[in-house]
């Protein structure tokens, strides 16, 4: 089943039916840690709704931050190393891909986020900028994992290849995330053979697409989470993206009016455009 959270409250969709989910705020509905079964009893005692419509779709964050994990990809690994050797950190990320204890760094406030549709923004201080598309978690306050969607990194790479120690600025600022269209609800982990695949348009044309399958990734999800919650507390859950395995080309950087596709089924497609 899927979450939405809409600018006329929130719904769950379950075999193309929608319901709303009433009586309880988005923010105490990210923090349940029975949000499976939570939205299940919401189905079974509901009649199907009307009124949902897909241009209503907001980003589903509330009060949680978004945070990102590095270098969980190989090929994230060898772009890193290759954006980050003329300033003498390239052998950082290869130290970082073999560690136990993986790269974590806040990402996103609410207020930095944007949602299906939304415009995602390119610092105007960069010359070299890229998406990042990535399976992003749903973790409750209890570190639970209960929900999967969808998340674009907003990257610098130019900003973090002059000095490693530049990552926030590469990476935090306004419009530098997009999570949506929904939140896929489930206790089970997602297939390894679940691909993310991106497509950035320009013009109407297709600029650069590629796919990676989850069967790339390095960090089990389960060990991301208990390293963020590692003396962290998150009273109403929080986002963790799990790193990108897909890297456009150096001779790449985004332009204005460009259009980002994220796909990762089943939780669907976030578009969003290039301010």
């Amino acid at each position: 089943m899927k979450l939405y959270r809409t600018t006329a409250g929130s719904f769950v969709e379950e075999e193309g039916q929608y319901y709303h989910v009433g009586g309880i705020a988005w923010d105490d509905l990210l923090s349940l840690e029975n949000l499976a079964d939570y939205l299940t009893a919401v189905i079974a005692q509901s009649k199907p709704a009307t009124d949902f419509r897909t241009a209503n779709v907001l980003a589903p964050i509330g009060q949680q931050e978004v945070w990102a994990a590095g270098v969980t990809y190989f090929r994230s690994r060898g772009a890193r190393m290759e954006e980050a050797k003329d300033a003498g950190g390239g052998d950082f990320y290869d130290r970082v891909y073999s560690a136990e204890r993986p790269e974590l760094f806040f990402k996103s406030t609410a207020s930095r986020t944007v949602g299906p549709g939304g415009q995602v923004r390119i610092r105007e201080d960069a010359h070299w900028s890229v998406p990042e598309p990535e399976l992003t978690l749903l973790v409750s306050p209890g570190g639970q994992i209960t929900g999967y969607t969808i998340g674009n990194d907003m990257s610098s790479r130019d900003i973090e290849g002059e000095n490693p120690l530049y990552l926030p600025q590469a990476k935090v600022y306004n419009g530098s995330c997009a999570l949506g269209p929904g939140i896929l609800v489930t206790s089970s982990p997602l297939p390894h053979a679940t691909e993310i695949m991106l497509e950035i348009l320009r013009r109407g044309l297709i600029e650069f697409s590629g796919s990676v399958a989850l069967t790339e990734l390095k960090r089990d999800p389960r060990t991301l989470v208990s390293y963020l919650m590692c003396d962290n507390s998150f009273p109403h859950g929080c986002f963790l993206m799990t790193g990108t395995g897909i890297v456009p080309p150096s001779s790449f950087t985004l332009a204005s009016g460009d259009r980002i596709r994220i796909t990762i089924e089943p939780i669907g497609t976030l578009e969003n455009e290039v301010a």
